[in-house]
């Protein structure tokens, strides 16, 4: 007999009273995981319960969670298999150096399977959120009775590009693989004007990305999977900004799109005041005039080469303009060398600007007056809180989604992206001092800074990314499974 999804039959208020076991299993990365354990906290604070699933070393790395979640989030360990060509101890994306050691990491996730079934068939949750790689977990969920969300913490334009989920699935068959061109071009299945395509650099990676593994399937048709077998989709996105891809994902995979709202995250305030880095940091700051620094941040997994390094570290320095600069190792690696830059150029730049080698705490950093400018990866994350506190972006993608947001944003106007090498990715000194200035100080970019000033009114409005969280969490209480 087949479960369908329905809403349910409200008798008094019974539906909306029933305490839900959501069970959140996220992909084995922290840009992942944290977002989905920042979900969780929304949903226990209406009093359901959360079993939030990942590997031993993942969850002994998160950040510690306050008292008030003690009785209703409970973290579950289960082991990652051992398998060669996996580094010993890798858990997550920042253990691993290479996109082949990614591929057996998916792998290793794959042989979770046996025990997160055992772990579902003691529970029986009402719903289990899932991220894209664990496309064996919805035909286990269906047949518990389990209804089944897919979470993509990518933006609705990024899922929208790879088409409906026939169109993901078939990416596995070896006759029709994705051609380079069809990444180089907006779809032809997207009804609007869009800037969203790839550069040739970046279509090569999608295009390894479509095609199968040493884990025997491909990234997108995982994904393909995962959206077939779910009820819905949930997306970190909002219909006050670009709202038809949220439309256009519904109308591709005919299954509701419930955006959750952009979570603009919370400048903590008690927590950091004593922490001898920030006031390290916030003196250095308080130093400067209002709007004049550019914070610079390539998120916490990209890795970087030398030479991009230093041709980023030049064009900070000749653009004239005092900067922030965040710049660790990844930090769950520990075999990669030392981050070593132009010979002389902490020295040079003593005066100009700061190159911080180790935690910083992004948020306060800007939040504070003196920051006008944020020179990022473009990492979704990454781009709320720029613009949360209306920031222009200098924007230097790296990875899968990055490249797509950073022409979507630039076509919004409260960007630029540095100009790079179609064929290579490379971009030098100059591109970076160029844009930079531009966006910083020209009269060029007082058009970019008074629109990325007016997107506070939407990335840091609290209340109506509140208000998206509410209407989710009631569609999970007032849904569930029937036996027909």
């Amino acid at each position: 007999m087949e479960s369908q999804l329905v809403k349910s039959i409200d008798n008094g208020d019974e539906s909306n009273t029933k305490k839900l076991h959501i069970v959140m299993f996220p992909w084995l990365a922290f840009g992942h995981i944290i977002p989905f354990l920042e979900l969780s906290k929304f949903i226990a604070r209406k009093g359901h319960k959360i079993s939030f699933i990942s590997t031993p070393r993942n969850i002994d790395r998160l950040p510690k969670i306050p008292s008030e979640f003690s009785n209703s989030i409970t973290f579950v360990k289960i082991p990652l298999p051992k398998i060669d060509g996996l580094p010993k101890d890798a858990e997550a994306t920042i253990d691993i150096i290479t996109s082949e050691e990614m591929t057996y990491l998916k792998k290793a996730m794959d042989g979770m399977e046996k025990d997160v079934t055992n772990f579902l068939e003691k529970n029986c949750p009402d719903w289990i959120i899932q991220d894209f790689a664990q496309y064996w977990l919805a035909p286990i969920s269906a047949k518990l009775g389990i209804s089944r969300i897919f979470y993509s913490i990518f933006n609705a334009w990024f899922i929208s590009f790879h088409g409906s989920f026939e169109k993901m699935i078939n990416t596995n068959n070896c006759t029709s693989p994705p051609k380079l061109e069809d990444f180089l071009v907006p779809p032809k299945w997207i009804p609007f004007e869009t800037k969203a395509a790839y550069r040739l650099h970046e279509a090569r990676w999608m295009v390894g990305s479509s095609q199968k593994n040493v884990s025997g399937v491909s990234d997108v048709y995982r994904c393909g999977v995962t959206i077939r077998g779910s009820d819905a989709i949930i997306v970190r996105h909002c219909h006050e900004f670009e709202g038809q891809w949220l439309k256009l994902l519904e109308d591709l995979h005919h299954i509701p799109v419930l955006p959750t709202g952009l979570m603009p995250p919370l400048v903590e305030s008690s927590s950091d005041e004593k922490n001898e880095s920030w006031i390290s940091i916030k003196e250095w700051l308080d130093e400067k005039p209002k709007g004049s620094i550019v914070y610079v941040a390539l998120g916490s997994e990209v890795t970087v080469g030398p030479s991009e390094i230093n041709e980023l570290a030049h064009g900070l320095e000749l653009s004239g303009s005092p900067f922030f600069w965040v710049l660790r190792k990844p930090s769950g690696v520990e075999n990669i060398d030392p981050i070593v830059l132009l010979d002389g150029f902490e020295e040079r730049t003593k005066g100009q600007g700061i190159v911080w080698k180790s935690w910083a705490p992004q948020m306060k950093i800007l939040s504070h007056k003196s920051v006008g400018g944020f020179l990022t990866h473009c990492g979704w994350s990454s781009t709320i809180e720029g613009l949360m506190f209306g920031h222009p972006l200098i924007m230097l993608p790296f990875l899968v989604d990055q490249g797509l947001n950073a022409r979507i944003l630039e076509d919004k106007g409260v960007g630029v992206e540095v100009p790079r090498n179609e064929e290579n990715g490379s971009y030098t000194s100059n591109s970076v001092a160029n844009s930079v200035k531009l966006v910083m100080v020209g009269n060029d970019g007082k058009l970019i800074r008074e629109k990325a000033k007016e997107m506070r009114a939407i990335f840091g409005n609290k209340e109506l990314h509140d208000r998206y969280i509410e209407n989710l969490i009631k569609f999970l209480e007032n849904h569930m499974k029937v036996k027909n």
